[in-house]
């Protein structure tokens, strides 16, 4: 399965990312939390707090997904701010909608399908914008952040929450032998999915820019005072860079 992602052309192998994030959606927040131990919580509530966000402000959230980083957001804005979020998957924007709704949020969460390289939303509309365990799976990661600070306000925050790479060799061992063993094996099982994500998720973390490459990025689409912090020894870690 994983070779015949590999082989797949950049316009075919996005559609099949799509197909892949649309059969797990359903039982993606359940997933997402047994395999991560429910870390994934902690790591995004760390990610938005280093955002900033006050009373009254707008922010963004891009590859939202099921929409948990745009909810946590909405605590910090309050009645008075709002949030955008988008995604390219209808299906977990779905279900993502859902949470919302059950949360009565849906007045300061709005969902809108989009392609992260190219936002349907006007110039320095946003204080804040977050993308979370997502900018991995776009073509381009440089167009992805271009647009992210376009839409900034001047002085707004882009904040990246993002797999890494661990810091230490003996930790970088036995991380690689959960998401490239373990992972593949249990993930299948619990969400029932057959279409190859629990393959395609480890590779696409192993191919992804380390920590300091990923701030020259950053920097390099214009973005300043970029800065980086590890969080449970380099597998994860939150970028930060000011418009």
């Amino acid at each position: 399965m994983k070779e015949a992602i590999s082989a797949l052309k950049t316009k075919d192998k996005q559609q099949h990312v799509q197909v892949m994030f649309s059969s797990c959606a359903k039982r993606y927040d359940f997933t997402n939390s047994l395999l991560s131990g429910g870390m994934h919580h902690h790591w995004k509530k760390i990610a938005i707090k280093s955002a900033g966000l006050m009373p009254g402000d707008k922010a963004l959230d891009v590859c939202s997904g099921t929409q948990d980083m745009a909810i946590l957001m909405s605590k910090y804005v309050g009645c008075d701010g709002q949030v955008v979020s988008t995604d390219l998957n209808a299906a977990m924007l779905e279900m993502g909608d859902q949470k919302v709704a059950k949360l009565g949020l849906s007045s300061r969460i709005k969902s809108l399908r989009a392609n992260a390289q190219d936002l349907p939303l006007p110039d320095n509309e946003f204080d804040v914008a977050t993308v979370a365990f997502g900018i991995r799976n776009v073509d381009s990661i440089e167009k992805a952040f271009c647009e992210m600070r376009r839409v900034l306000k001047p002085g707004g925050k882009l904040i990246c929450l993002e797999f890494s790479t661990p810091v230490s060799w003996p930790f970088k061992i036995v991380y690689d032998i959960y998401s490239f063993a373990i992972l593949p094996t249990i993930g299948p099982l619990v969400s029932g999915d057959r279409t190859g994500i629990y393959y395609y998720l480890p590779k696409s973390i192993r191919k992804f820019p380390p920590q300091k490459k990923l701030k020259k990025i950053m920097e390099q689409t214009g973005l300043r005072k970029v800065t980086f912090k590890n969080l449970c020894g380099g597998i994860v870690a939150i970028h930060s860079g000011i418009k």
